[in-house]
């Protein structure tokens, strides 16, 4: 073989250096296909997975300020109230009234009250107005409408065709 043929044939073979950069050319273009672009680019977290350095809602807090926070993201600032009015119960009406009304339950800002006595029903009645207004200055203006009196009474009665009388329900049998 000739000298010219040697030089042609060397320069269509690749050199060591030549070899490398199309290796490198073809992992990136394989690592491209894959969806990792290479070539520096940081690789995307999922969110969620982990925490950074500044506050979020995931780092511990102390157990009174969890339950605020519930207690706000849930709307439970008024069930919550008039359950601490329903505790205070004797603190807000007096202990007089405490002894013989005491109230029930709270639905769509009513509050239902039960009397021991009718005498104590119909002076509750009286005092409904003032009672409504201590409440809402100690709740939150609004929080209570009308407070419904109910006298003593015992379970309603219930009647129908499959009542036997002095029966206790569904759950009685005849005999």
């Amino acid at each position: 073989m000739s000298e010219d043929g040697q030089q042609k044939r060397r320069a269509a073979e690749p050199s060591g250096v030549d070899l490398a950069r199309q290796a490198l050319a073809a992992a990136r273009e394989q690592a491209r296909a894959r969806g990792n672009a290479a070539g520096g680019r940081k690789r995307q977290q999922q969110p969620g997975l982990r925490s950074g350095a500044r506050a979020d809602g995931r780092d511990p807090m102390p157990l009174m300020a969890a339950l605020d926070r519930l207690r706000t993201e849930r709307g439970w600032e008024m069930p919550i109230a008039v359950a601490g009015v329903m505790e205070r119960w004797a603190e807000i009406v007096g202990p007089e009234i405490a002894a013989h009304c005491e109230p029930e339950r709270y639905e769509d800002r009513e509050l239902l009250v039960r009397c021991d006595s009718s005498a104590w029903a119909a002076q509750l009645k009286l005092l409904a107005p003032q009672l409504v207004a201590r409440l809402n200055a100690d709740l939150g203006q609004g929080t209570v409408r009308m407070i419904k009196v109910q006298g003593p009474g015992g379970r309603p009665k219930r009647y129908g065709p499959l009542r036997a009388p002095g029966s206790s329900g569904p759950g009685d049998t005849w005999g």
